[in-house]
Parts: C-alpha cells; structure tokens; sequence
C-alpha cells in the first residue's frame, strides 16, 4: 500500500504545483483586467486577453488527479471575473466565453448553476450559439432528470439558444418536450410550472415554427433568470422587435404584453 500512497500523493502535489503555478501567472493579469481603466489601450487588452487564452489552453490539457469539481470550480470563479469587468469587455469581446465553458463542461458537467451563465455568455455576447448548443449538448450526456437537481434547466438553455439565436425551431421544439418531461418527475409548483410551460413552447413550436409567441417566451425566460443588465437590456429589446411590449412592475418584475397576432 506504501508506494500507491506515494504516487497518490505525489500525483497531488504535483498537480497543486502546476495549479499554483498557472495561478501565478494568471493573477497579475487578473488584477490587471478588474481594474481595466478609460486610459489602458485596447491594444494592452488584448494582450492580456491572448495571455489568459493561453492560460486555459494549458489548464485545459492538465490532468485533475482527483480535483476535477476544484478547477471547475475556480475556473467558473475566472470567468465570473472576466464577464464581470465591463470596461474590459467593452473594449475587446467576449470571446473567451467558450473557452472558459469547455473547461468546466469537461471537469464538471454536473455543476448546474454555471450553464446559464456560460451558455448567455458564449451564445448572446460571444455570437457562438452553435459552440454553446454543442457544449450544452456535451454537458446533458452526464446528466439525468433528478441527478443533479433541476437538471429540466438544461434543456432549456438549449432550446432557447436553438430558437433565438440559431433559428433550429425544431430543434428547439425537441429541447423544450424533453424539459418538460424532466420537470415532471418533479412535485414542487417550480418544476410543474416550467414543465407546463415547457409543454406549452414546444406544442406552439409543433403547430407553428416561426411562432413570434414561442420566441417572446424565449426572451421572457432570459428576462426572468438572474441575468446582467445588458442581457435584460437585450432581452427587452428581442421581445419590442417580435412586437410585444414590455412593462416594468413595482416590484422588479416585468408584465408581457403579447403582439396581437401570432
């Protein structure tokens, strides 16, 4: 048993080495991009942003030995960070969104709560919705309906990416039946009202495609989840566009008003 032990424990430090040392060498330019400034030139941002690329590449062929929930874990942190820093992004893009998902889709499929993040980032501000459907689709062969939790959320990411952002209305279709379904393995009032209206999106799409109402769901569900100020901004925008009509609450909710025809 003594020398598994030495390997098990040589293959730890090993691996918290290399962890520390890409840490390292990212943390400078980490600091360097929260506090991106009206005076740092595009061209310096861009310098960074081609350092951190290269950064992931390289966390991205290490081995986890045993730490794989960890990195996804800290590299979601990074890119919290990185989606975060406005005046950075302004400047530059968002083209690192994939980079980051791909990562953590391959480390931890199971950790839910970063797919909507990841999935608007790469989809909505990096313009890559087939790179966001094709790591979704990854994610979902390592997921069941009950392992882990709300895992129906999934397929709902997925279809509204289809829908809004690469036109695959059936594909789409298909990506709501199946979150209905998931969501009604479920008995809380959460899970039935996101099956129902699961259900409901994806018979509008069987009885008509191009359904402006299926497409203004869509943008609802963008518009409800805890997403930034620009992707409410931009979902507001996507429902005015069908026709619909936006209307603020008192209490921070929005009331739908729908197009008179479909």
């Amino acid at each position: 048993m003594f020398p598994i032990s030495r390997q098990v424990i040589g293959a730890s430090c090993a691996f918290c080495l290399c962890m520390l040392g890409v840490g390292g060498l990212q943390c400078p330019r980490l600091q360097s991009m929260l506090k991106a400034q009206d005076n740092i030139t595009t061209e310096t941002l861009q310098r960074e942003l081609d350092l951190e690329k290269l950064r992931l590449q390289i966390l991205n062929k290490l081995p986890s030995f045993g730490f794989s929930n960890l990195v996804a874990n800290l590299v979601y942190i990074n890119f919290l960070n990185y989606f975060g820093d406005d005046a950075a992004r302004n400047k530059t893009d968002y083209s690192l969104s994939p980079e980051y998902f791909t990562i953590i889709i391959d480390r931890d499929p199971k950790f839910i709560q970063a797919y909507l993040g990841l999935s608007t980032s790469t989809s909505m501000y990096a313009a890559m919705p087939e790179r966001a459907v094709e790591l979704i689709e990854k994610g979902l062969k390592s997921l069941k309906p009950q392992a882990p939790k709300y895992s129906y959320y999934i397929w709902r990411y997925k279809g509204i990416d289809e829908l809004l952002f690469l036109g695959n209305s059936q594909a789409a279709k298909t990506s709501f039946a199946n979150a209905s379904d998931w969501a009604s393995s479920y008995a809380d009032k959460k899970s039935k009202n996101v099956a129902y209206f699961s259900r409901t999106t994806s018979e509008f799409l069987s009885r008509k495609p191009d359904s402006k109402k299926a497409q203004i769901g869509a943008w609802v569900m963008i518009l409800n989840h805890q997403v930034d100020q620009k992707g409410k901004e931009r979902a507001i925008k996507g429902i005015e566009a069908l026709g619909g009509r936006v209307i603020p609450q008192p209490d921070s909710t929005h009331s739908i008003q729908l197009p008179p025809e479909d």
